[in-house]
């Protein structure tokens, strides 16, 4: 037979759980929101603008800053959730178990759309030290000193004759 629980209580959990599903909600749009900024990094890097690169990885670390922030909330309210509502799993309540599926789904993309972009720095890295290297190579007065910081023979004696 179930147990009639109070008003109180039911309050209580109804709070955490719209608490728990507004956290989840926020992290799935920075989830987004991070994968947006990724894909538009991948186009800044193909046309190697080096200045629009460097803002997006600005943005990217506070976006990332702001999921880890969210999930240092989520991880104890999920515990609430799960301690408030003894009978009822996660994936039985069917709007926080989508949630959950859509921010794996998301976490997933991210996780492959970053690993692509750093695949792309790299190689675009490897070209500019190339490059570089050509160029040291091609100069002409490579390994040759400058008539200026050549040092002649000096004496180091001095005679006085008197």
């Amino acid at each position: 037979m179930a147990k009639e629980i109070s008003k109180e209580e039911l309050d209580e959990r109804v709070a955490i759980l719209k608490r728990f599903r507004k956290l989840l909600e926020q992290q799935r749009n920075k989830f987004a929101e991070y994968l947006v900024v990724l894909e538009k990094q991948q186009g800044k890097i193909e046309v190697e603008d080096g200045d629009a690169m460097m803002a997006h990885a600005e943005l990217e670390s506070q976006i990332v800053a702001n999921i880890a922030s969210l999930q240092k909330v989520i991880v104890p309210m999920q515990g609430m959730y799960n301690e408030v509502m003894p009978g009822l799993s996660i994936a039985e309540n069917s709007s926080i178990a989508q949630l959950q599926s859509d921010l794996d789904d998301l976490q997933k993309q991210v996780l492959i759309q970053n690993e692509k972009n750093r695949t792309m720095l790299r190689a675009h890295i490897d070209q500019i030290k190339t490059q570089l290297h050509a160029v040291q190579m091609a100069n002409p007065y490579r390994g040759r000193n400058s008539v200026y910081a050549e040092r002649a023979a000096v004496g180091s004696m001095v005679s006085i004759e008197g």
